[in-house]
């Protein structure tokens, strides 16, 4: 949504099928990530002692409601619907690029999450989703609304990365004590989960102060508003900083959805100052 609404900003056009398109992209996206995660995870989310909504997989096979092999194929199949839902949206629109942005963020969840790379466990898979999430979602959003990649904001993925590579390091905070015997080795079981959930509350700080990247071009307020605003979980958050580990587990919830909403609110400033500012300018440009 981010990526459509910063092409709108900038082009001043918008199409409702496209959107539609990009959507359904997302929600198939979504499916097989979370099905290709929880077959290649999981023998370590079966040793995991504390599972939560946020993190330790669906528990689907750990539960015996489904096969490993279900999960394993149903993935493929939401690949094989999203390749198709790009070549359509490619054809139609004469979107080529869109197909392979697709495919590359199929290659990065096979290099997060499967042989020979497997990052989520070797370390680093961060990166992994800090360009996935981060910066690839955004650019095929702004690519389908504007059909080219003109005017797109690069600088403005690097906050965009951060909060991608922080997504990672929260969700992952609940699960230090089944990473950690899975020999899975995440951000927390790296660095520690006091230096983990700083960490993220300073990289979610950097990611907001430099939301300017984004949407470029705002007055000094409107610089303020994009800051302002998603600080204040972050601040709620830092209460928690020195005891929020994964033992406590429902203020370690609290810090993850906190540092979540952050990310959200972030970007939802950065979505409403980018179509304010069009507004403007088109009145502006109306009067004259």
């Amino acid at each position: 949504m981010l990526g459509q609404v910063l092409a709108y900003a900038v082009h001043g056009s918008f199409s409702w099928s496209l959107f539609g398109g990009v959507q359904l992209l997302g929600v198939l996206d979504q499916l097989f990530i979370v099905f290709a995660n929880d077959f290649a995870d999981r023998e370590a989310d079966a040793i995991n002692p504390s599972p939560t909504v946020l993190s330790g997989g669906s528990r689907v096979i750990q539960e015996g409601k489904l096969a490993p092999e279900a999960l394993r194929k149903a993935a493929w199949i939401m690949l094989a619907a999203m390749l198709v839902v790009a070549l359509v949206l490619a054809l139609i629109h004469q979107l080529w690029w869109l197909p392979v942005l697709v495919l590359g963020g199929a290659g990065l969840l096979w290099a997060y999450s499967f042989a020979p790379l497997r990052l989520s466990y070797r370390g680093h898979g961060e990166l992994l989703q800090g360009v996935g999430v981060g910066m690839l979602l955004p650019v095929i959003g702004f690519y389908a609304q504007a059909g080219s990649f003109e005017a797109l904001p690069w600088l403005g993925l690097l906050p965009c990365f951060l909060l991608g590579y922080v997504g990672n390091l929260l969700t992952s905070l609940p699960d230090y004590p089944g990473d950690r015997a899975a020999s899975k080795r995440t951000y927390a079981v790296r660095h520690g989960q006091f230096d983990a959930r700083r960490h993220a509350l300073e990289m979610l700080a950097v990611a907001i102060g430099f939301g300017w990247l984004v949407v470029g071009g705002l007055p000094w307020w409107g610089v303020a508003m994009i800051i302002a605003v998603p600080l204040v979980p972050v601040l709620a958050a830092a209460r928690m900083l020195g005891s929020a580990d994964a033992g406590n587990r429902g203020e370690c919830l609290r810090f993850v959805f906190l540092g979540a909403g952050a990310a959200n609110l972030a970007m939802l400033t950065w979505m409403a100052a980018a179509l304010v500012q069009s507004l403007v300018q088109s009145l502006g440009q109306s009067l004259v």
